[in-house]
């Protein structure tokens, strides 16, 4: 505001001194943006009796107004304008708030008694009057609308606000998210309301209801008789309506009334449910949680319920074993006219159960959310009610952590001595699809079998018991399920049946292509929560599989068909700049996908274009197991047409590539032999060279990449390092034109392994940072292969090349990054990674401690990289059985450039000639003549130099023609 009144007097940015000043500031203030005559303000600001010269004297107060407050008075020939917009002035914006209805913002805008500084000028005492009764009336709205937010929202249990939007500082204007606070504090200020204005009925009528909410019941009518008798004996007049109502209010039961039942068992898991649950109350009159049966809707409904102060009343309607609806009403209220029974109150009344009666369940709760104003509904049902005004709470089946919460309460109350291993309760409770009452049913078998056999047991989870009292559609999983299955019709039921040979959910194209399927029916089964919509999926609960499975051996066709023709379509726009797109759509079908397979009569079909997705993804293990499952359907001869797919198969299970094999150009037939590992490594290295070369014309660019590809991967692989760059290099540049992100990550990936492995660190770092960025665009390559690997590996190929800094910024957000994933093998090669580092920064103690603490990790590791810790513990502390144990770790192992780190390391601690043999070993297992390993090189220079150019070069020569050099290196450190 540029100009405030309601308080002393405030002019934006200036500081107005004497009275009279200011009091000619408030009169024009009154009238901002109009005229006040010179006569008025003579007569307003000299009401006793004016100056002698009352035009001089009033120019000069206006003077001394205008050098005080520059811009805010303008002169008329009548007189003199406050210029400043109404909307400026505070008191102007304070009675427009008040009529729209905004008065906390209204009541913001006082700071003390209105027109302060002319209170004792006549022409102040009527509008400050008129505006202090104004703000008493706000305040009273405002403290009613407090007081009906603290009745409406009070509940037992604590919540988060951060839980509910609608739990915050904007919902909740009174203050407090404690509801017995709030009212403490409501109470507080209407005390002192009431002793500043002992006879405003408003304020004593707003102090009886909020001390009823604070169960000060006696408290409340004790006022109700002081402020009475107070009104007869001063004013002679009877308490007002309000009054009144507040007293009938307090005459009331003590307890709210309430016929809900008494918890028999701990609440678990629904805490976020329940603020949401709150905060919808708030806002809708009716809320209706909807979910498969055994969610737990009717608990939730009643701990909220029980949760909420209502003095009118909170009435539970089971609505489950009733015949009608009105009926049941009608019984919990104890009423044959319910609608009048209710009619003038505010209660919640709990609709348990709509799902069996629900158009008559909805019929009813139109008519009385129409006829009762007060009324707030809160209804439990498979389907929504579907009339106007409904909000839907979706009760979800729990996340695994509040799952495995819940079993391992009720475990231990069937059986208090077994303890449950937090894994263990996760892993039943994901079997069990985290539905509360499969995993109290399982819970409770605990009481009479172990734990390895309840585990047995979670395939026959529909036939889980529950105990003696349970209702009949609750006492097993099935029962639970047969109360919804008998409200479906003949097509529903069918229907359900039919989306029973999907798995993993599928789309609305695959459900009407496969069943055929209408939208409609689709519809009502996500309705009746038999199957849900998951972005663009229908899905179903395995608990809900088991149950509606039935043997529908052509629709099991339809259903591989149609997968096998999808992977057919993705296949070709794999290699293409839609990789990304189309390796999304396979990842969501994988379990489709698996699933045709399986049961696909022709399996071989599908293999072919799930080859490279597999490849893509690193699921090596899949491809052989797959594989070789498919080859025990069909057998040792291929059928006709499908000998390519049959090779295949028979390379990833292990046997030698056939003729169709060879002498295919498809895709699938790229390289499926050296992925497998299958024949001698010069076999290997002799079929994918000449596949290189007899593909090096081929049309199709993509082709060639590949066969470079694996040409320069066996290269690596298998020893012939100095020829794999010439290969890998146009295969990455291919696979750049045609947009294959997957091709360029491997090509480049190999390509830094290459430079790694002759030493030339910053050429590896180089070509590491691009593969980075595609691992994660692609996102869903091998862990083993994923982000945190590849931060690891830049941070210590940075060190190598000298780039501390760098190095330990990628490995700071490696760690990071390994904590938060708990995966303790990572966490061991990033300690690995940062001993390294700190040696090479100077600081040996430091390193030594990361590597024993690293090596000391309960964790399988691969034996390459406990020798390389070991290698690295031998640099800081002493050698002997740390070099020991890396090279027996190394002896058996076939990792040509991990042997070869492990001799290099060894090296630095034998004398020159053993050394000079050991480096010759090494460059001989990379594939290498020369090593830019300044490191390495430096170690060679000190060889040269005490063994001579000849010693140094025949000791080299010797070590490359050793068949065991890790044999021949551990004999001096094996003697004392």
């Amino acid at each position: 505001m540029r100009v405030g009144i309601l308080g002393p007097l405030q002019v934006a940015g200036c500081a107005v001194g004497g009275a009279r000043v200011r009091a000619l500031l408030v009169r024009l203030a009154l009238d901002p943006g109009r005229v006040v005559t010179t006569d008025r303000l003579i007569d307003d600001l000299w009401p006793g009796e004016a100056p002698a010269h009352p035009m001089a004297a009033l120019q000069s107060l206006v003077s001394r107004a205008r050098r005080e407050a520059p811009g805010v008075i303008s002169s008329h020939p009548a007189g003199y304008v406050l210029d400043v917009p109404p909307g400026e002035v505070d008191a102007w914006a304070f009675e427009r708030l008040v009529r729209a209805g905004d008065v906390r913002r209204a009541l913001a805008l006082w700071r003390g008694p209105a027109l302060a500084d002319a209170a004792d000028l006549p022409f102040a005492t009527a509008p400050a009057a008129r505006l202090e009764e104004l703000r008493l009336t706000a305040l009273a709205t405002r403290i009613a609308a407090d007081l009906t937010t603290t009745i409406t929202t009070a509940t037992a249990p604590a919540t988060d606000p951060a839980d509910d939007p609608a739990a915050g500082p904007a919902a909740d204007p009174a203050g407090s998210a404690d509801p017995a606070a709030r009212g403490a504090g409501l109470v507080a200020e209407l005390e002192g309301l009431v002793a500043a204005y002992p006879f405003r009925e408003p304020f004593h009528a707003l102090l009886m209801r909020a001390l009823i909410t604070q169960g000060r019941r006696a408290e409340a009518l004790a006022l109700f008789e002081r402020i009475k008798a107070a009104l007869a004996e001063e004013l002679g007049v009877d308490p007002g309506p309000e009054l009144r109502e507040a007293h009938l209010e307090a005459l009331r039961d003590a307890e709210p009334k309430s016929n809900l039942p008494a918890r028999l068992t701990s609440f678990v898991g629904r805490s976020e449910d329940m603020s949401r649950l709150k905060g919808q109350l708030g806002r809708a009159r009716l809320v209706t949680l909807v979910g498969p049966g055994g969610a737990g809707k009717t608990r939730l409904a009643v701990e909220v319920a029980a949760g909420l102060h209502v003095p009118d009343g909170v009435w539970l309607v089971e609505l489950a074993t009733a015949t009608g609806v009105r009926a049941a009403l009608e019984g919990a209220l104890r009423t044959t006219d319910p609608v009048r029974a209710l009619r003038g109150t505010a209660p919640l009344i709990v609709l348990d159960n709509c799902e069996h009666v629900i158009d008559e369940a909805a019929t009813t709760a139109r008519t009385l959310l129409s006829e009762v104003a007060g009324l707030r509904i809160l209804a439990t049902s498979r389907e929504p009610l579907d009339i106007p005004g409904e909000t839907l709470h979706h009760v979800l089946p729990l996340p695994e952590g509040k799952a495995a919460e819940l079993f391992a309460e009720r475990a231990a109350a069937a059986r208090p001595d077994l303890r449950v291993e937090p894994e263990e309760a996760a892993r039943i409770c994901r079997e069990l699809d985290g539905i509360p009452l499969a995993i109290e049913l399982a819970a409770a078998r605990l009481r009479t079998m172990p734990l390895s056999v309840l585990v047995r047991q979670l395939g026959d989870r529909l036939a889980f018991r529950g105990g003696r009292t349970s209702e009949p559609r609750h006492r097993t999983m099935r029962a639970v399920i047969d109360w919804s299955w008998n409200l479906l019709s003949d097509r529903e039921r069918e229907l359900l049946r039919g989306l029973t040979v999907f798995s993993g959910g599928a789309t609305y194209e695959a459900i009407s292509q496969v069943c055929g399927g209408d939208l409609d029916l689709l519809s009502s089964l996500v309705d009746k929560s038999l199957i849900a919509v998951s972005g663009d999926r229908y899905t179903m609960l395995e608990t809900i599989r088991q149950y509606a499975a039935a043997d529908l051996p052509e629709l099991r066709q339809a259903h591989a068909r149609y997968y096998t023709e999808l992977a057919e379509t993705a296949d070709p726009h794999l290699r293409t700049g839609e990789q990304l797109k189309w390796l999304a759509v396979l990842d969501a079908e994988q379990g489709n996908l698996d699933a045709a397979l399986r049961h696909s009569d022709d399996p071989l079909r599908l293999i072919l274009p799930r080859f490279w997705p597999w490849i893509m993804r690193g699921r090596h293990r899949e491809i052989s197991e797959q594989a070789a499952s498919v080859l025990r359907r069909v057998g040792d001869v291929p059928p006709p047409g499908r000998e390519l797919a049959h090779g295949i198969c028979r390379v990833l299970a292990g046997f030698a590539p056939t003729e169709a094999v060879l002498g295919s150009d498809h895709p699938a037939a790229l390289n499926s032999w050296a992925l497998a590992g299958v024949g001698t490594p010069a076999d290997v290295v002799s079929i994918t060279e000449r596949q290189a070369a007899r593909l090096r014309d081929h049309p199709d660019l993509w082709i060639r990449s590949a066969a470079l590809l694996g040409a320069g991967i066996v290269r690596f692989e298998y020893g012939a390092v100095a020829g794999a760059e010439h290969l890998l290099e146009p295969a990455v540049d291919g696979f750049r034109t045609v947009g294959d992100r997957w091709g360029q990550w491997a090509g480049l990936f190999w390509l830094s392994l290459v430079a790694e492995n002759r030493g030339d660190f910053a050429t590896a770092v180089a070509l590491a940072e691009e593969p980075e960025r595609l691992a994660t665009e692609l996102s869903g390559l091998d862990t083993a292969l994923g982000p945190m690997t590849f931060l690891i590996r830049v941070g210590q190929l940075k060190g190598r090349a000298g780039d501390h800094a760098g190095a330990a910024r990628a490995l700071e957000r490696a760690w990071e990054s390994a904590v938060r994933s708990e995966d303790r093998a990572i966490l061991a090669r990033v300690m690995h990674a940062r001993a390294e580092l700190a040696r090479r920064t100077g600081d040996p103690d430091q390193a030594a401690r990361l590597l024993e603490a690293a090596l000391a990790l309960d964790v399988e590791v691969s034996a390459q990289l406990r020798a390389y810790m070991n290698v690295e513990l031998a640099r800081v502390r002493e050698p002997r059985e740390p070099l020991r144990r890396a090279l027996e770790l190394m002896a058996t192992c076939s990792d040509r450039t991990a042997r070869a780190t492990v001799l290099e390391g060894a090296a630095e601690h034998l004398e020159p000639e053993a050394a000079a043999e050991l480096l010759g070993a090494a460059r001989a297992l990379r594939g290498i003549d020369e090593s830019a390993d300044p490191h390495v090189n430096e170690l060679a220079a000190r060889c040269r130099a005490a063994l001579g150019e000849h010693g140094y070069r025949s000791a080299s020569a010797r070590g490359a023609a050793m068949p065991n050099p890790e044999r021949y290196a551990l004999r001096p450190l094996s003697s004392p």
